[in-house]
């Protein structure tokens, strides 16, 4: 291992935090990420890390080397995405993290088209729940539901994620239909829970014309959205979820949106997710593949609940806006 690889493995380590999270990230075994760190220290004649059994930090010298590392990590990946831009073919390595629901259902759909029609890009896709590292960890695009909150990304809104409140048949048999607010919050309701995650409130525009919300009744929390669907099959509770996540569970009648009259409140739209606004030319012609799948204006997910734009307070529009 050279020494630019050395110190963009000491980079990583800093940004993983441990040795066992980088030896998990690459592949490797623990053993081989110390030892490239000691010959980064032999190398560089200074202590870059202090080790404890339960901890690492920087040594003041190790701080400036990691800064230094930043930009040479920089460095490579312009000089990277510039010499891409100049292959009469776009080629390389596509790396592409995603949730896990969405890039099952619709991130896999466009690499089967996108790598048809561009078969020299070799594409990695990971399906992970939480919020990754994409300048960090080398990814070239994320896919996520909700406003960015790195600042230091570009993000491009693809679609929007409106919500329904689904429940079936086999519920109403064991309950009464609400009619009201008053009713839902009194019934029993599946929720998606995860780390730093749990939607147990619907949001919704008030008669008044103001943001408003409700407390869920959650009697079930679950970190996979296709077990919340499918617990709202069951009959035992109702679920809030949004558009996305359904396929033709309402269109074969397994379930029902209820409580249509509600104008909720959207749950998050779609971005796509890059490190630079200068992206190479295999990123932008992703997005542009996803984007025929998932549709220009109206998402196709959309298509699975029959009239949702006439429910929830939905409105028409003739494309999405702040692309």
């Amino acid at each position: 291992m050279d020494l630019a690889s050395k110190l963009l493995l000491l980079l990583e380590v800093t940004e993983l935090g441990t040795f066992a999270k980088v030896s998990e990230h690459r592949h490797v075994d623990r053993s081989v990420i110390s030892k490239q760190i000691a010959k980064l220290e032999q190398e560089l004649g200074v202590r870059v890390l202090n080790r404890t059994t339960r901890s690492l930090s920087l040594t003041a010298a190790g701080t400036e080397i990691v800064e230094q590392a930043k930009l040479l990590r920089e460095l490579l990946n312009e000089t990277k995405r510039r010499a891409q831009n100049y292959h009469s073919e776009p080629q390389g390595r596509l790396k592409i993290t995603s949730s896990t629901h969405f890039g099952r259902r619709y991130v896999q759909q466009a690499i089967i088209e996108f790598q048809r029609r561009f078969p020299q890009i070799d594409v990695e896709l990971r399906l992970e729940d939480r919020l990754v590292d994409l300048v960090g960890e080398g990814y070239d695009i994320g896919f996520r539901f909700g406003e960015p909150k790195d600042s230091t990304l570009i993000a491009r809104k693809l679609a929007r994620n409106r919500l329904a409140i689904v429940a079936s048949d086999e519920f109403f048999k064991r309950f009464k239909k609400p009619e009201t607010l008053d009713d839902l919050k009194t019934l029993p309701c599946a929720i998606y829970s995860s780390s730093g995650m749990e939607v147990d409130r619907l949001n919704f525009i008030n008669e008044k014309g103001l943001e408003d919300s409700i407390k869920l009744n959650a009697a079930y929390r679950v970190n996979d959205v296709e077990m919340l669907v499918k617990t709202a099959e069951s009959g035992n509770m109702f679920a809030v979820v949004s558009a996305q996540m359904l396929n033709q569970e309402v269109i074969t009648g397994k379930l029902m949106p209820i409580m249509t009259h509600l104008k909720l409140i959207d749950f998050g739209s779609l971005y796509a997710v890059y490190p630079h606004r200068d992206s190479p030319v295999k990123t932008r012609l992703f997005i542009d593949t996803i984007r025929e799948l998932i549709g220009d204006k109206v998402p196709s997910w959309e298509s699975n609940i029959p009239n949702f734009e006439s429910m929830y307070g939905n409105e028409p529009q003739d494309g999405l806006l702040n692309i």
